[in-house]
């Protein structure tokens, strides 16, 4: 049943990600990677409350580990950093690099503090 629920959550995380990063990026002009940085932000804001909530292993896999790992991408993140960097975008490179760990980490906090107001 793991391996199920992991593949029942990437088979939606995946497409969900894609979809909302061009979203989110057709509406700036700018190079910053804005769609990237969104579904980073609020896949660690969904693992926070998750972790926050007594949930059980099936819910783990298929939210936790299937959809965000799907939705959130360190790879593409990494990429997109180096991209602005070697493209002369290096105060864009360090704001990302900077902005999205502390976006993440604090949107992971949030979402734990939630969950556990909530339950």
């Amino acid at each position: 049943m793991t391996i199920v629920a992991v593949l029942i959550g990437a088979a939606i995380g995946a497409p969900v990600r894609y979809l909302v990063d061009r979203a989110v990026q057709a509406r700036h002009e700018s190079v910053f990677p804005w769609g990237t940085f969104a579904v980073n932000v609020t896949g660690s804001l969904i693992l926070g409350a998750l972790a926050g909530l007594s949930t059980s292993d099936t819910v783990n896999h298929l939210v936790g580990i299937g959809f965000c790992g799907a939705l959130t991408t360190y790879s593409t993140f990494g990429y997109e950093t180096a991209r602005l960097a070697q493209e002369g975008a290096r105060p864009l490179a360090v704001l990302n690099a900077i902005a999205s760990i502390a976006a993440g980490l604090g949107a992971a906090y949030l979402g734990i503090t939630i969950a556990q107001a909530v339950s």
